[in-house]
């Protein structure tokens, strides 16, 4: 049994609803119904865990600080750096 109920919508999510319904010529209802149901059935199709990048420690060439970027660059690709 469908349910009744009042949704407010975004400006832009109502202007791409009613393009919708001028484009395809189909009823308000049907439109949103196939809208909310591709967007739910998207969503059921993602990974349920977000990707994740564990960062690992390379440690850092005796001589280099990460804190002097003048030097650091210097001695990476010479004194005639800039």
């Amino acid at each position: 049994m469908p349910t009744r109920t009042t949704l407010t919508l975004d400006d832009d999510v109502a202007a791409g609803i009613e393009r919708e319904v001028r484009r395809s010529g189909r009823p308000l209802k049907a439109v949103v119904n196939e809208a909310i149901r591709a967007g739910l059935e998207r969503r059921e199709e993602l990974p349920g865990e977000p990707f994740r990048v564990e960062a690992l420690d390379l440690g850092l060439r005796e001589g280099f600080e990460l804190d002097d970027v003048a030097g650091l660059l210097e001695r990476i690709e010479g004194a005639e750096h800039r």
